[in-house]
């Protein structure tokens, strides 16, 4: 039984921090448009399509651009430290949710430099040189397996054998259920 658990936690987790990491990432992007006169036209946060953030007209678009990752990992960081300082029960959720945002949002925004893929390649259309791009992967990426660094054992791997926090478990399943939920019902697909 005890399998069953880790199963569904991390099952349900993963696609769990995924969405939260899209969620704040074109959060970033959304306030850093309104912060600097545009317009948000519209915001695809679906399961079934790739995070989008449209912004017209758009007068700094390398400041928007920027704020999509720099904001999806700022939020998270900060969440972690609340709960670490505070000694919050899931403490670890957040702080595997945090390293998932920089090792997401930095292999992004690095690897995406060599095909000039979405953020990657508007950053280097509106003038950032590459080096800038690979320098922000080469950062954050490490720091992100930091903080994943001794967690496998609250997900059941290792010495725990598959045993994890029963509760845990369950309330991630029960978040990416309302979610997806949400994101079905109130974002565009495209």
């Amino acid at each position: 039984m005890k399998r069953l658990h880790q199963i569904v936690l991390i099952t349900t987790f993963i696609p769990l921090c995924w969405f939260a990491m899209m969620g704040v990432h074109e959060l970033g992007h959304m306030l850093a448009g309104w912060a600097t006169g545009g317009e948000v036209q519209k915001v695809v946060l679906h399961p079934l399509a790739i995070s989008r953030t449209d912004i017209e007209p758009n007068p700094h678009p390398l400041v928007v651009v920027w704020a999509g990752p720099v904001i999806g990992i700022a939020i998270p960081l900060c969440a972690w430290s609340v709960f670490s300082f505070a000694k919050m029960p899931g403490e670890y959720l957040v702080r595997f949710w945090a390293g998932f945002c920089l090792i997401a949002n930095g292999s992004y925004i690095g690897v995406g430099s060599f095909d000039r893929i979405g953020d990657a390649g508007e950053m280097l259309k509106y003038g950032d040189s590459a080096w800038t791009l690979w320098l922000f992967g080469t950062l954050t990426v490490p720091c992100g397996f930091f903080l994943w660094h001794r967690l496998g054992l609250y997900f059941g791997l290792g010495e725990s054998q598959g045993k994890v926090d029963i509760k845990a478990a369950y309330f991630s399943l029960l978040a990416i259920t309302l979610v997806l939920i949400l994101l079905c019902s109130l974002s565009p697909r495209s």
